[in-house]
Formats: C-alpha cells, structure tokens, sequence
C-alpha cells in the first residue's frame, strides 16, 4: 500500500513513532507486532494504522509524546561505548554518558564499541533511517591505526570492492598517511559502512586495526569537537545539508580533524564542503562515566 504521508486520517503509526524518536520506522514495526503499542486505549494490530491530531500513543504502556521538531546533533564518541540504548551485557552506553537536558535521541548508524569519533543524533527516527541510506552516496570517512605490514598495491585494490567471507564490500578509498615501525595510519572512505567493514577488510590484508576514529559522515565533520561533547547541528545548516522535505542534498566533506599525535599530517586533498558545525555554539559535554575512557 502506498504511504499516505498527507492524509486526512493522519500520519502512519510507524513513522509518526520514528518522528517522535521511539525508534526507527523498522523497529517500531517489530514493536506494533509485538502488541507493545496502543493508539487511545486499543493495541495497535498493524502498521497500516493511523495518527491523527489528538489521538494518544502508549508504547509499553507509557505516553508518547508528539513529535518534536527535528533536530540534530554531533557527538565524539569516545571508545569504550555502545551505540544502543540498552546493552544485554550491562555496557556503558553512548545515551547513558549524553547530557540529561537533551531530547530522546536516536543514532544515526553505529560506532562499534573500541571505535571513536563523529556520531550523528537526532530526535527523528525518520530522519536517521533516511540518512543512513548508502543510497543516498554520503561518504564515510575515517583514521585508521594499523598494526602490520602495509601495501600500498593492496590499499589501491580496494577501490574496485572487495569479497570478504563471502560478504561483498563496495569500492574502500584507502591511503597511507604515515608510517612508523610497524604501526601505520591510514585515512579511508567508504560509503556504505557495514558492520565491522574495515576491521575485517583490513584483517583480509593482514593489517590489525589498533584505533578507528570517524572524522566526517557526508558533510558532517568531527572538526575539533571535544572527546565526549555533543553539539547541535544549527537550523541553518539543517537547511542548507538536508533540506526541507526533500531528500538530503549530497556533498562531500573536507576531513578537519588533527591528527593523532603520532601521525604525520595526511595527504593533500581538495577541499569538498565547508564544516557542517556551529562554530559559535559551545557544545556540551558528555556527563562523567566510570571505568577507563
């Protein structure tokens, strides 16, 4: 059935969920089928349900609010967490370490728990569903440690897609930055960005990754936003980057973020975009956490 996303019956359980930062359009689908959501007082029995103005949402038998406007935020995710609301295991999880002043917010994608840096949030699940699209040709880019014996051959080989354990990468952008002993830094760019991609790619070339840092996620930039701080994106930039209900305008971004300190600068590269930041917004920082950083 195509999705009425004007209709005078309202909005679409799941996406009015998503907007309102529940979670994603998917996963409020897996809660309707769970009978975990009810729309004024009667549990939601399918998708193909709608929200009108004034109606009451219950997920787990707690008020929904209306969805908010949207907003967006930056975050330097320090290694050390998960990217999940709530981890099984009982891990320190990037939402328990962010401000409590902030909204519900979503990720958009995931930074695996030893892996750093830029982290999109927002308060639309919608909206991060959309941007992780690899349809939508955003580039990834990250600073990669390496542990091993780089080829630069190999690194090349990697723009044509790579099949690893029977998963098939797409074309990996990846350059030598520095080299010192045995430890090496690498910038590489993708554009998909599935699970693990570039540990099990790197492991493919014998190269064991020691630190992964993400410094742009399309026009989005780490810059030098604080380890741990989180920053709103500005109404004007939202604007500018995702427009107005229309899908995500596609730039690339130039990687401002220095480099470690045992890295020597990277390569030259043109610049692509301006910084997607605020530069007059002072961000907040991530309340303390126990354990080792």
């Amino acid at each position: 059935m195509t999705e009425e996303a004007d209709s005078p019956r309202g909005e679409r359980i799941a996406k009015w969920l998503a907007r309102a930062g529940i979670a994603s359009r998917r996963d409020a689908e897996a809660l309707i089928a769970e009978r975990l959501v009810a729309l004024n007082g009667r549990i939601v029995e399918t998708p193909a349900t709608f929200v009108a103005d004034g109606d009451t949402v219950m997920v787990r038998g707690q008020p929904v609010a209306t969805p908010q406007p949207t907003r967006l935020f930056r975050y330097h995710k320090p290694d050390g967490l998960v990217t999940t609301h709530k981890d099984p295991q009982g891990r320190p999880t990037v939402f328990d370490a962010l401000p409590a002043a902030l909204p519900r917010l979503v990720s958009v994608g995931r930074l695996d728990l030893t892996s750093e840096g830029l982290l999109l949030l927002t308060n639309d699940g919608e909206l991060a569903r959309r941007l992780e699209l690899p349809s939508n040709g955003w580039l990834r880019r990250y600073r990669v440690r390496v542990f091993g014996n780089v080829d630069e051959k190999q690194l090349a080989y990697l723009a044509r897609g790579i099949t690893v354990d029977g998963v098939s990468y797409g074309p990996i952008e990846a350059g030598l930055d520095s080299r010192k002993g045995a430890n090496a830094w690498l910038t590489v760019s993708l554009h998909e960005g599935k699970n693990r991609e570039i540990r099990r790619v790197m492991a493919h070339l014998n190269l064991s990754v020691t630190r992964l840092i993400r410094v742009a996620y399309g026009p989005f930039q780490l810059g030098t936003l604080p380890k741990g701080a989180v920053e709103e994106v500005n109404a004007k930039i939202m604007r500018d980057q995702l427009g107005i209900g229309t899908a995500p305008r596609i730039q690339r971004g130039v990687d401002r973020t220095p480099a470690p300190p045992d890295a020597t600068p990277p390569r030259a590269r043109p610049p692509r975009a301006r910084r997607a930041g605020d530069p007059h917004r002072t961000p907040w920082g991530a309340k303390p956490r126990s354990g080792k950083e």
